[in-house]
């Protein structure tokens, strides 16, 4: 469990207090859900860690935005499905290679970073 210090405590008691106070209904927070999509798998998203913008290129075709800062770099994919960022870093002297991915609905909700790299895989194929 996770222990606040006292003054935080206090602050988050007095804020739901308050809450009460405004006669509305508070909705319960809901977890976050994962959208998986057939075909996603671990071994998906370990095709894509690792790889060059040359490579995503190959594996996704063109990405709908390429944004460099420095020596980093971001590559977002998307589709019906979901939109993939992939994130380029160089290691030492080298290309930069994808280090991270992020993934999500076209809506902004959470879907599984595997199950995206698979959905825009399947859609490049069709």
């Amino acid at each position: 469990m996770t222990r606040f210090p006292p003054r935080i405590t206090t602050t988050l008691l007095a804020a739901a207090a308050l809450g009460g106070c405004s006669g509305g209904v508070v909705p319960a927070a809901r977890p976050a859900t994962f959208a998986p999509v057939p075909g996603g798998g671990g071994a998906t998203l370990g095709r894509v860690i690792g790889q060059t913008g040359a490579a995503l290129t190959a594996m996704f075709g063109a990405p709908a935005a390429d944004v460099r800062e420095g020596d980093a770099r971001k590559l977002q994919y998307g589709n019906a499905t979901c939109v993939l960022d992939a994130y380029l870093y160089p290691k030492g002297r080298g290309e930069p290679v994808v280090t991270y991915v992020d993934a999500r609905q076209t809506d902004g909700s959470p879907i599984d970073r595997a199950s995206c790299v698979g959905a825009l895989q399947i859609g490049r194929r069709k």
